[in-house]
């Protein structure tokens, strides 16, 4: 029996990676004779970038940049396809992980620093930039990559705004005169996780805002900034950011960049699934275990473990989801993509005691698995 490992990671504990190795070593302590390929996925989430990168062999370039508070860095973009394409991970610039709990800032907070990544990647001649864009500790709709690439925000006396993405709600006037032109020149395609739009009770502020530090206050004082944004940039440009899906991603990042930058935003497996050339490693395989942090309905909206199990039922092999939760009562929904799905928890653990255990408990879930599969193998 041949499996391939294609989780995506689990949130806030493993990245895809390890948890693809914990599930081969629990496989590789059972009874169960067989061999196994890891193939961990992104799905436009933190970690999609780098792992597009290494299964495309490219090369890694460290540069000084801005956090999303403003302070230097050091972040990496990727470069491949004899340089004409660059992979940038917005989390690498403007991520949460690099902030601390109390300096979440999500009212200041952008997304500039990946802009800095976009301008020095178009610097070595690129002519495709794809962007992952998960991960991100802003609500800014873009403006900071906007900013970083030329677009001046003004208010009503012709002045730059700053304070963004709060002062949002003064802008009275968008100046394109200055952007980067190279960038309208370049394929740029940002790979999104969720489907939501930019404004309302789904939007960027509403859902992902307290994810990033904002209290209800904060929730609609960036609803209101973004609602300015999407208003002066209609009739600046024509395009109405609110109705565009899969705008609100990143904090609307996906949506500013779609209006001002001719973005394709796409879905973020399916891009992943297609460049990294999974369906190769597909034809070999007589089983698929794959996974993240929570299965659910939701999953079924175009998230990793979701995608790959879409591609393996085309071809008729079973698909084993790993998560550290799924639900009591799967659905026919989820039976169709999933044959099995297993809780890596087997005591009721409080959240951050389940998260450290993570790596532990899919070694010991995947050994267990690999021992019933033991059992069927022998008794057929």
């Amino acid at each position: 029996m041949h499996i391939l490992i294609a989780p995506n990671a689990f949130k806030n504990s493993l990245d895809a990676l390890t948890v693809a190795e914990a599930i081969g070593k629990g496989l590789h302590e059972s009874k169960l004779n067989c061999s196994f390929e890891y193939f961990p996925i992104g799905d436009g989430g933190d970690g999609t970038a780098g792992l597009i990168v290494q299964k495309r062999n490219g090369t890694n370039i460290m540069l000084e940049v801005h956090d999303a508070l403003g302070r230097k860095i050091n972040a990496p973009f990727g470069l491949m396809d004899k340089g004409n394409t660059a992979v940038i991970e917005l989390a690498d610039a403007s991520g949460i992980r690099l902030l601390q709990p109390l300096d979440l800032d999500p009212l200041h907070a952008t997304t500039y620093g990946t802009g800095e990544l976009i301008q020095q990647a178009l610097d070595k001649g690129v002519n495709r930039i794809i962007i992952g864009i998960g991960g991100s500790a802003t609500v800014d709709g873009g403006t900071g990559i906007l900013e970083a690439l030329g677009i001046r925000f003004l208010n009503n006396r012709n002045e730059i705004l700053k304070g963004l993405p709060e002062n949002l709600v003064h802008l009275a006037a968008i100046d394109l005169s200055g952007l980067d032109k190279r960038i309208l020149n370049c394929e740029l395609i940002i790979l999104c996780d969720v489907k939501n739009k930019l404004l309302g009770e789904t939007g960027a502020s509403k859902i992902f805002g307290p994810q990033k530090g904002a209290s209800a206050e904060d929730v609609e004082k960036l609803e209101n900034a973004l609602a300015k944004f999407c208003d002066i940039a209609l009739r600046e440009t024509g395009t109405d950011m609110a109705v565009i899906q899969h705008g609100g991603a990143a904090g609307g990042v996906a949506a500013g960049l779609s209006v001002f930058c001719n973005a394709k935003l796409v879905n973020g497996i399916d891009y992943f699934l297609t460049i990294t050339e999974f369906d190769k490693a597909l034809q070999k395989a007589d089983l698929i275990i794959t996974g993240e942090g929570s299965i659910d309905a939701q999953t079924l909206e175009g998230k990793g473990p979701y995608g790959v199990a879409a591609k393996a039922k085309e071809k008729n092999i079973p698909v084993i989801g790993i998560a550290g939760k799924v639900p009591l009562t799967t659905g026919t929904q989820l039976e169709k993509y999933f044959d099995v799905l297993l809780a890596i928890n087997n005591e009721p653990f409080e959240m951050e005691m389940a998260i450290k255990n993570t790596k532990d408990n899919l070694v010991r879930t995947a050994k267990l698995l690999g021992d019933l599969l033991a059992i069927q193998t022998h008794s057929e």
